[in-house]
């Protein structure tokens, strides 16, 4: 059975039409088999390979069938550069289907994360150490924005990995998934990388769930 017949109508229906897409690329069948089948993953994939869809539409497909009250996923980079690349198009694909994404980092106006605090968007784009601005701060209820909290996406995985600012990131994951009422499942993006299997271990952290590589073979080059 194709992932793509796994996800609910309405997602199907705006990836074909709103996005003309007629097939999935074989990373994007495979993760979002392991996605759907609540596996924690790390995605690999060259640049322009499909990682983000990969990622994205199951967890985004989850939330339509179940929508979370509150946060219910969570994009992370390491950079606010990345975020404000990732704005538009990840902003199409949750606006497509109904839900909501907010970016917070150090250039959202106070307006903006007030109006975010009083009514969450499904999808939070930031970095770790807003996040943890976030956790700190009195002024945020992370407990009513991050019960509901399901998925963590971390993009460019391997920049963070066997770090001191990875290790920021893992304590900052770990505070989340206490608040949560799930085991947070966890999904590395990155480009090929010599050691998957290690990044895989250490991504997931306490969580109780499998962990998978997503490695799908590379075309020849002619």
């Amino acid at each position: 059975m194709s992932v793509f017949s796994r996800f609910p109508e309405r997602l199907q229906h705006a990836i074909s039409s709103r996005l003309g897409f007629t097939s999935l690329r074989p990373v994007q069948e495979l993760a979002g088999q392991a996605i759907l089948d609540g596996k924690n993953a790390v995605v690999l994939a060259p640049t322009a390979g499909g990682k983000t869809e990969a990622s994205m539409f199951p967890v985004i497909g989850e939330m339509v069938v179940s929508p979370p009250s509150g946060v219910g996923a969570l994009y992370i980079a390491p950079i606010k550069a990345l975020l404000n690349n990732q704005e538009v198009r990840l902003g199409e694909y949750v606006e497509m289907v109904g839900l909501r994404r907010f970016v917070w980092h150090g250039d959202s106006s106070q307006s903006q994360k007030q109006a975010f605090v009083r009514e969450p968007a499904e999808l939070l784009m930031t970095t770790p150490e807003s996040l943890e601005v976030m956790l700190m701060s009195s002024r945020v209820p992370v407990v009513r924005l991050f019960q509901d909290l399901r998925f963590a996406v971390i993009d460019e995985v391997h920049a963070f990995a066997g770090t001191d600012r990875g290790a920021h990131l893992m304590s900052v994951l770990e505070r989340l998934a206490a608040l949560s009422q799930h085991d947070v499942q966890r999904i590395g993006l990155s480009a090929t990388i010599g050691n998957p299997g290690q990044i895989a271990q250490w991504l997931r952290g306490t969580s109780e769930r499998e962990s998978v590589v997503i490695d799908p073979p590379k075309p020849k080059a002619q």
